[in-house]
This record gives C-alpha cells, structure tokens and sequence, in this order.
C-alpha cells in the first residue's frame, strides 16, 4: 500500500493546484479533507472537484458547532481584538482545523499532513503549531516553502497547462478565507495601502455603508455568563446566532475593517475584514461588561484582552498560557448576564440601552439627586489621602518653607522633608 499524505483542502486555487503536484512529487495517495467551520460552500461539489483531481478520498466535516462555542466564544468573552481591529476571524478556525486534521491523519494511518498556507502567512505557523500540539511525530508539508511556483498568476498556469478547471475568475482573484465568523480579502489593489479598498467589488456578507439603508435599525442581544444566547428576544443557538447577526449587520454595513496589521513573520500585510455579526457582539459584549464588571477587574482585563488576541492570532492556541487567560476570563464573565440594546446605522453600531441583573450602576450613588449611600463630604479626605504623593512632592519641589500663611488665614506648618 501507498503512504497516505491528509490534505487540508478547501478546494480554492492554492489546494486545487496542491493535489495533483503533491501526486508529481510524493508517490503517495492523497486524502482531501474540507472542514467546515461555516464557509459558504458546495461540499458536495469541491469534494467531486477532489476527486477529479487526483485525491484518492475526500472528508467533509461539519465542525461549526464546535468552532463556535469552543473557539469564536472564548475569543468575544475576553474580548480579543488583534491591533485594536481585526476580530481574529481566520486566527480562531485554524486551531480546530488543524486538529481535525490530525483526527483523520489517525483514522487514515497518514505520515504526513500538508496544508496550502503560504511562507509568508500566519496560517502556516497557526497550522504548523497546531499540528506539532496533535501529532508532533507527522510530517508537515507546505507546499508554498518548496515549490517553484511564485505567484497566484502561475498557479492559474499550472492548472491550464494540465486542462485542470481554475476554480475562480481572473478578474476577482483576491485571496479570501470565509468562515462563521468573518471573511478576508488580501491581494490586487490592497497591496498598495495607498489605495482605497473596491468594496462593491469585494465585498461578500456586507454591504458598502454608503448603500445600507437610510433607516436605522435596532437590535437586542442577550448574553448569560457573557455568551451570547438570544437576538431580538428570540433564543438561538451559537451557529444561528452568528448567522442571524451577520444578515442583520451585512446588511447595515457595519464590521469592515481595513488593516494594515504585523504578521507573525514579521512582516506588514494589508486586509480587508467583514465581521458584522461579530461586530455587533463585540460591541454589546463589552457594553455589558461596562455595567458588570468593577474598575479593577476591567482595568487588568483589557491587559488580558489584548495578550489573548496576540497569543490567538500567533496561532498558540493549544499552549497553558492561552489556557490560563480563559480561565482568568471565564472567572470574570460571572456577572456578565443581561441584554444589550444597540443602534445600526450606515456601517456605524451605537448602545441603545443595557439591563443586568448583576449592574454596578447604583442610581443612589451616581445621580446627582444625592442619596443616602454617598456623602459629598467624604471626598475631601478620600482626594486628600488619594493626592498625598502629588503634595508631597509639591511641598518638596516648591521649597515649602515655615511661616506660608493659608487662604483662610492660619499659619501653614514646615513641610518636615529631610536634609
């Protein structure tokens, strides 16, 4: 019997092209396996598309579910946000793929698992890492840090030359990654920053702001123990939730992000992001986290939130420290229940209303109607014991001397500073 090499396979251009060179390169077979974690896709088609060309078998697995309540939802609960705006969206599924891939290469008796991840991505490392967690005695194979060919353009050549179908037009080849959660779009004129993003062209899930209604639109999310749990009132489950959302933002315009973000290699790249119904939970998430959680807690969060998106989009998922931020994070999502109601308008999300249980918001404290709980007077020793170090150093740098006479007429005392 042949070797077995697994091949992650999406059935795009990079692992339409893989299957029939990994066959010229390696006498082995070639098992196809499509995770699914949400991509709009014809599985029955791309696994046909396989077996055309050349694979000896082909998997689908249908991991949405699991993706979601334990990948995306640890994510949104820390509230990880890679370089102030990219949501983590292909970052997240790598992890799970990676590991569904090492379940087949086990049940296949494979040596090897390949994957179409470039040299100069980050999904190479997020793949390699989450391999080596698995399987650390399975060969890696990535094609793109061995062959020859250099572009998208050659790959297109590769296949003509061997009457092998292109599996997309010429003319909209951006490189994408679709998922549940979000897609990508990298390539053509986003590889100059200084041009604007062809959004009518781009765009999949989401529509330009300027082409979304002229009407605003609110929506209600409920979260319990900050997972999300219900929309409009209505409860769902993870992947309907996120579904539900991305048509109710899409179609809004809201989660587009252009970023210019470091890559784990070390270079600067350049997407284009659609997250909108991430970008509706992200933003009522930490509205609810404003009500339920104290200063300090939140304040040592945000450090969390954002080692969390470094270490996700790093591709350490399967590593103790990412185990130790969640459960740091899960210890603080207790409290964090309630409904959020927020505003949508032309690509922009405002908060329209938040009720917890579990609110810090003590209409006795905070109004300005005072209350029995607060004291105004009060504040004059907390500011006074809370400003010490700042007089101390006043005293010291003006030089206080004996004999300063106080607005109210009483004799200020030395400042007492040594030397």
């Amino acid at each position: 019997m042949k070797k077995k090499i697994v091949l992650a396979y999406s059935g795009g251009l990079d692992t339409t092209v893989i299957i029939p060179w990994l066959k010229e390169n390696y006498d082995c077979d070639i098992i196809a396996v499509c995770v699914d974690v949400g991509q709009e896709a014809d599985w029955e088609s791309i696994r046909q598309r396989a077996l055309t060309t050349g694979a000896s078998a082909c998997y689908v697995a249908d991991v949405k579910k699991e993706y979601v309540e334990d990948y995306v939802w640890p994510a949104l609960k820390a509230g990880a946000v890679y370089e102030d705006k990219y949501l983590l969206g292909t970052s997240t599924a790598r992890p799970l793929i990676a590991k569904v891939l090492v379940d087949y290469a086990r049940k296949e008796g494979a040596v090897a698992i390949a994957h179409g991840a470039t040299g100069k991505g980050n999904d190479q490392v997020r793949f390699d890492l989450g391999i080596m967690a698995f399987a650390p005695d399975l060969e890696i194979i990535a094609p793109w840090r061995t062959w020859d060919i250099k572009s998208r353009e050659e790959e297109i050549e590769y296949l003509e030359k061997r009457g092998i179908p292109v599996p997309m037009k010429k003319s909209d080849s951006y490189s994408r990654d679709d998922n549940l959660w979000h897609i990508s779009h990298e390539g053509l004129e986003l590889e100059d920053p200084a041009n604007e993003p062809n959004l009518e062209r781009m765009l999949k899930m989401t529509l330009p702001p300027e082409k979304a209604p002229d009407r605003a639109e609110y929506v209600e999310v409920e979260f319990e123990k900050g997972i999300p749990v219900a929309v409009n009132g209505k409860g769902m489950d993870g992947v309907t939730l996120i579904k539900t959302l991305n048509k109710i933002g899409g179609a809004h315009g809201v989660g587009i992000v252009d970023l210019v973000e470091n890559r784990v290699v070390g270079m600067k790249s350049r997407g284009v992001y659609e997250t909108p119904g991430g970008a509706i939970l992200y933003y009522a998430h930490q509205e609810l986290e404003h009500l339920c959680l104290d200063r300090q807690t939140y304040s040592f969060k945000q450090m969390v939130s954002q080692k969390m998106a470094e270490v996700i989009y790093g591709g350490l998922w399967f590593t103790p420290l990412r185990e130790a931020l969640s459960a740091f994070v899960d210890s603080t999502q207790r409290t964090v229940t309630g409904t959020v109601r927020l505003k949508l308008y032309k690509g922009s999300i405002s908060a329209a209303g938040t009720k917890s249980p579990y609110s810090l918001y003590n209409t006795s404290i905070a109004s300005f109607t005072t209350g029995e709980l607060y004291n105004h007077a009060d504040a004059k020793g907390f500011i006074r014991l809370y400003g010490l170090p700042v007089l101390v150093r006043s005293l010291m740098e003006q030089g206080f001397v004996k004999g300063t006479q106080h607005i109210d007429g009483t004799e200020a005392k030395s400042s007492g500073v040594a030397g």
